[in-house]
């Protein structure tokens, strides 16, 4: 693509643009939502990745999962630090918050343990037109956040991490409305949105004050029932270098926070606002997910022995 052609392009990006939302650049353009440079076209303007065979995000059939019995229970370290959030920043592509050292994921059927660098969001517009990445039998929710940590080895060194086929884990998250017309909640999720103001336009940065956690975050959610499959980064160059992680129960945030997301921040140079910040779905490949568990297992038995023992009593009765 001609430069000329992309600098009247108003929401495209000659940003930084590795998902995770990295630190590898590239001078080559790409968007969301302009015919020239969208998730349609990406596969021609970053061929070695975005072409790929293991690419991100896909549908998830959950009756196609199979059991693996190696995806126990994670380990996060330093999830209930208060402090650990430093900053939040619109890039032109999402909203980023990054995180200090010392946050850990581990367990989780991963190699190893991983440094939990930053996350991000992907939106559709508003509550009612939804935005999430992944889907789960064809429900797409309203935003989805990814949590992008590297391998402990790599020292926090994306670049180095995406040549890595599992150099990347990413934690996805899904977000929809709550239920009624509670307003403002939870209040983390109220803290965090308080900052979107002042990132209206592309580059903006402003530190995160203590107060709020990852856990605090993702209150809720049940963190040991997931799904697992080898994938890409979700945006250009779209490295093949994913353990993919997507959570089956989702974040629940009140509605009026969720629409703060896609009226509030602007894509670059232009006022426009951030919508549908996600990739088409790619082909589908293999997921994985835990065992029934022994727990379901032994009340089916108890059950089974019951109505055993009830049909030989009324046949002898």
């Amino acid at each position: 693509m001609k430069l000329i052609v992309v600098a009247a392009l108003a929401v495209c990006a000659l940003v930084p643009c590795v998902d995770a939302s990295s630190s590898r650049t590239t001078t080559v353009a790409w968007c969301y939502n302009e015919p020239a440079c969208n998730s349609s076209t990406w596969s021609t303007l970053f061929p070695l990745y975005c072409n790929g065979s293991r690419q991100s995000p896909i549908n998830i059939m959950s009756a196609n999962a199979t059991a693996n019995a190696s995806l126990t229970a994670f380990g996060f370290q330093n999830f209930n630090n208060k402090s650990a959030m430093t900053t939040v920043q619109n890039i032109d592509n999402t909203v980023r918050v990054t995180l200090g050292s010392g946050v850990q994921i581990s367990g989780g059927g991963l190699s190893g343990a991983y440094d939990t660098l930053q996350f991000h969001f992907h939106w559709g517009n508003g509550s009612s037109v939804p935005g999430s990445e992944h889907t789960v039998d064809g429900k797409r929710y309203a935003m989805e956040m990814h949590i992008v940590s590297t391998k402990l080895t790599y020292n926090r060194n994306i670049t180095l991490a995406t040549q890595d086929p599992t150099g990347v884990a990413a934690l996805g998250f899904f977000i929809e409305p709550m239920s009624g017309n509670a307003t403002n909640s939870p209040a983390s999720w109220s803290n965090l949105t308080s900052y979107l103001s002042n990132i209206t336009t592309e580059g903006s940065i402003v530190s995160v004050a203590p107060g709020i956690s990852l856990d605090d975050l993702l209150v809720g959610v049940d963190r040991t029932k997931y799904y697992r499959y080898l994938g890409s980064l979700t945006t250009p160059n779209c490295n093949e270098a994913v353990v993919w992680t997507v959570f089956k129960q989702s974040i629940k945030v009140s509605s009026d926070l969720i629409n703060l997301f896609s009226t509030t921040v602007q894509f670059a140079n232009s006022t426009l606002p951030m919508t549908n910040l996600f990739r088409s779905l790619q082909p589908a490949q293999p997921v994985t997910t835990q065992p029934a568990s022994s727990a379901a297992t032994v009340h089916c038995s108890v059950a089974l022995v019951a109505l055993v023992a009830l049909g030989l009593a009324l046949i002898r009765g």
